[in-house]
């Protein structure tokens, strides 16, 4: 048996034993006839099926608003992990961007250092610099503490595997310290876009500049 079950069932012992006892009073002061019976049992009957009905409806409305609550619950969790999961792929974005910058950066490194006559020696560890489009590495090097160049590389690569060996997957070039090569800003890091790092040749992105400076 339900919880509204032993409710209804209550209620109806409840009305039945008063019942009895307005009958018995009615029947000892002799006013007891089938008329009176009959007219006092349908008022019964309306008033306890209303009452249940009542009942009823009010634990339907109860109902709802749980169920409400439930679902404003729901939404409002189901807000919250979208947002978290909007924000771990703009990091995983960014986090993309980032290392793809820092393998350009480490490539600019292998190439300087296969660039530099002495092998890159000195009392410093040596610095790869991105190079300004309209200024020369000697310019570029000479404005920090590694005044000397000793290359100005120019590297790119293009994305995916090779499928092939006569497949070209990148270019370099050696514009030399003296003067600022081609002036091209799509060569220029500081001034490129975040995600520019993915772009190749068939957006004209060739290269991007590198100074290769040494601390004498």
């Amino acid at each position: 048996m339900t919880l509204f079950q032993y409710e209804i069932f209550c209620s109806s012992t409840l009305v039945f034993k008063r019942t009895l006892s307005i009958l018995s009073l009615f029947s000892s002061q002799g006013l007891l006839t089938m008329k009176f019976l009959s007219v006092y049992l349908l008022a019964l009957i309306s008033i306890t099926v209303s009452g249940q009905a009542t009942s009823f409806q009010n634990k339907v409305e109860d109902l709802k608003r749980a169920f409400s609550a439930v679902l404003d619950d729901t939404s409002r969790e189901l807000a919250g992990l979208t947002a978290r999961l909007e924000d771990m792929e703009a990091e995983r974005a960014e986090l993309d961007r980032a290392h793809a910058w820092q393998a350009l950066h480490m490539a600019a490194a292998a190439a300087c250092r296969g660039s530099t006559a002495s092998g890159g020696t000195g009392p410093w560890g040596n610095a790869v610099l991105a190079k300004e489009n309209t200024r020369s590495c000697n310019q570029v090097c000479g404005a920090t503490v590694f005044t000397s160049c000793d290359a100005d590389v120019s590297i790119g690569g293009y994305t995916g595997q090779a499928t092939s060996y006569t497949q070209r997957l990148g270019h370099f070039y050696n514009y030399g310290c003296d003067t600022p090569g081609n002036t091209d800003v799509k060569f220029d890091e500081v001034k490129a876009g975040g995600d520019d790092v993915f772009k190749d040749i068939s957006s004209g992105n060739w290269f991007y500049r590198f100074c290769c400076c040494r601390k004498p």
